[in-house]
Formats: structure tokens, C-alpha cells, sequence
């Protein structure tokens, strides 16, 4: 069995399970890391047990290696540079969430790997959550007729990080990158990732911006809370709600509405920090009316035990090993990266905005 080489590039806790995924991958070495904090590269690997990893300060050294592959788990907005990078230097690339910082970035990155011919994944890790792929299936097995409007909503009620995650230059947007790609990914993802033509936004940080309830409101420049209408191309519209904080329980269910039925799903758990679709499923119900006649049905949830992460980078690894394709493709992910680039250009004119058209020409 041929031995995949994998670089490791940030380390962070991410990383870290990474790193621990890859090494339950009997084909799989971890033969570098690194990271721009001198020494912390050389501390990650012999903490883990990666005493053979080279250990490097810059992901261009590491990048000179013979490696099939790399993960990249840096910051946001380290994310554009090591991934362009590591495609030109012809590594295959499982790239962290969310894509990249600016929709400059990810057509950038798209484009690189169209040049290299290698595969470019985003780590969406819900994907293998084998409730997440029964909703695609019903969605997209024409139960629910013609779909015209999906609702998707995720929230904290008091979720909001700090750091890096709350400056526009580091984190490109707030709530919506960094919750908000999970909700897009849920819907687009089953709905078959159709076209959008335009968005209609509003978005706000009135409680990171207020000490109160934020230790850096003074730093405090993306957004904690939006919601936008989205057109697309099939005369179909998806209305997001997306909250850090809120004087709420919750931004309620996921709905799918079609002409012939309608599907509601619920995020797993109740409190606080609960309620994104970087979790698990809490139900799903599918509902149906004809003559006067009202069915309700609630659909079994599927019991496991996996470790979504896990099956995230033994995917990749496998699609590496294998010659396959990217399992999640940065080219998907490219649509969502165009949809928060314009609910930020929307929310911040206060008008209806058009997609970005070269999407589709990358």
C-alpha cells in the first residue's frame, strides 16, 4: 500500500485534529509541520508524537518536501497564501473552514487548482453526518415537489468568540463565516448547489460592539447577527438567519417547502452555544396537506458513533491514495463564499446586490 506523505501547515488546535486523524491512517505519515510562531511547529509534532515530522517556521519550506499533501489549519486569514502556494507546488489541499477571508481569495484559489490539476477539499466535516446526507436525500429524491423556498437558520444566543474572529482584516466577516458557511453548506448542499442571482441583506454587531456583553467591544469590527434573502436562478429563495448572540432561545428550524411537501429540521441541543449546524441534527419531520387531510411524520434519526472529523481527513486521504476527486471541491464552496461576499456588500449599501458573476467563469 503506497504511503501518503502529509504536511501540516498552522498549529493550532485544529491541527491538532488533524494530526490525530492522520495518524490513525496506517497509509498516512505526517512527515512536516509548520508554523510562523518560531519553535511552535517542533513543540506541536513532539507533543502529538510525531517525532519524525520535520518541523519547519514557514509553510514555504515545508513546502519544498516531496508530500502528496497538505492540511491547512491556520487562521482565516492565513488561509489564501499556503493553500495557492501548495497547489503550485503540486500538494493536494484539505483547507479548513471557511474557505478564505474575501471572495478575491477563493477564486483565487480556484483557479490555482484548476492550473495544478490537484484537489482542493474544504473541510466541512457535518457532510458525514449520515442524518445531514438523509436530508440531502430527501431533498433531492423529489418527495417534496418543486422546491420554492428554503429557510435556513443557525444561532447562538451567546456564542461570540474573540481574537481573531471578531477583525474584518483577520476574519473577513464574523457570524456569517464563521456559523453561517454550515447553514449555506447545509441547504446548498442539498439542494444541488443551484445557481444564485441575487441577495438582499442586513447584518449588525450590536452586542459585540457593546462591553456588556462583549471583552473587546472596542475591537469588535465584523458582524454578530445577519439574515438575507437569496434569489436564485430556478425561481427558488432561501431567506438566512444567522445569530453569535441574541435575547432569543433560538432563530428556529431549517425548512425546505415544496409543492408536494415540506421537510423541518432542528439542530441538535438546547443552551447557549447550541444551535449551528457544525453539530448534530436534532430532528427532522416531514409534513404533507391534501384534501383537508394533515400528515405529520417524524423521521428516525440514524444512530452512530462516528467521529465526522475522522471521516473528513480519511476521506481526503483516501481521495489522495486513490486518485479520486476532492470529496467536498473548492468550486461548491465557491458559490457560499459568493453569497457572504455579497450579503456583507448588500448589508453594507442597504440594497439588493447581484452575485458576482465571475464565479462562474473561473
Amino acid at each position: 500500500m503506497k504511503t501518503i506523505k502529509v504536511g501540516i501547515i498552522g498549529s493550532g488546535g485544529i491541527a491538532r485534529f488533524h494530526a490525530e486523524a492522520y495518524k490513525r491512517l496506517p497509509y498516512v505519515e505526517v512527515a512536516a509541520v509548520a508554523d510562523i510562531v518560531p519553535g511552535r511547529a517542533k513543540q506541536f509534532a513532539e507533543a502529538l508524537g510525531l517525532e519524525q515530522a520535520a518541523a519547519f517556521d514557514s509553510h514555504e519550506e515545508l513546502l519544498r518536501l516531496p508530500l502528496d499533501a497538505v492540511s491547512i489549519c491556520t487562521p482565516n486569514a492565513a488561509h489564501h497564501r499556503p493553500t495557492v502556494d501548495a497547489l503550485r507546488a503540486g500538494k493536494h489541499v484539505l483547507l479548513e473552514k471557511p474557505m478564505s477571508v474575501t471572495l478575491e481569495e477563493a477564486l483565487d484559489m480556484v483557479a490555482a487548482r484548476r492550473a495544478a490539476g490537484t484537489i482542493l477539499s474544504i473541510g466541512f466535516q457535518p457532510r458525514y453526518d449520515p442524518n445531514m446526507k438523509l436530508v440531502t436525500e430527501i431533498v433531492r429524491s423529489g418527495r417534496l415537489g418543486d422546491l420554492y423556498y428554503v429557510e435556513v437558520a443557525g444561532g447562538r444566543r451567546r456564542g461570540m468568540p474573540g481574537g481573531t474572529f471578531i477583525r474584518r482584516k483577520l476574519a473577513g466577516a464574523g457570524v456569517l463565516a464563521d456559523l453561517g458557511c454550515y447553514s449555506l453548506d447545509l441547504a446548498l448542499n442539498a439542494l444541488g448547489h443551484p445557481r444564485p442571482v441575487t441577495v438582499s441583506a442586513y447584518a449588525s454587531n450590536r452586542f459585540g460592539r457593546n462591553p456588556k456583553y462583549h471583552p473587546e467591544a472596542d475591537r469588535f469590527e465584523v458582524e454578530d447577527f445577519g439574515v438575507a434573502m437569496i434569489r436564485f436562478e430556478n425561481d427558488l429563495v432561501m431567506q438566512l438567519k444567522i445569530s453569535w448572540a441574541m435575547h432569543m432561545d433560538t432563530l428556529g428550524p431549517t425548512l425546505f417547502l415544496g409543492t408536494e411537501a415540506g421537510l423541518k429540521v432542528t439542530p441538535y441541543g438546547t443552551g447557549p452555544w447550541s444551535g449551528a449546524w457544525d453539530g448534530r441534527i436534532g430532528g427532522i419531520t416531514l409534513y404533507h396537506d391534501e384534501f383537508g387531510r394533515h400528515t405529520q411524520t417524524e423521521i428516525p434519526l440514524i444512530e452512530h458513533d462516528l467521529n465526522l472529523f475522522f471521516e473528513k481527513v480519511r476521506d481526503f486521504a483516501e481521495a489522495v491514495r486513490d486518485g479520486g476527486p476532492a470529496p467536498i471541491p473548492g468550486e461548491q464552496i465557491l458559490i457560499q463564499q459568493a453569497i457572504i461576499d455579497a450579503i456583507l456588500r448588500s448589508a453594507e449599501a442597504k440594497r439588493e446586490v447581484e452575485i458576482d458573476g465571475r464565479i462562474w467563469n473561473v
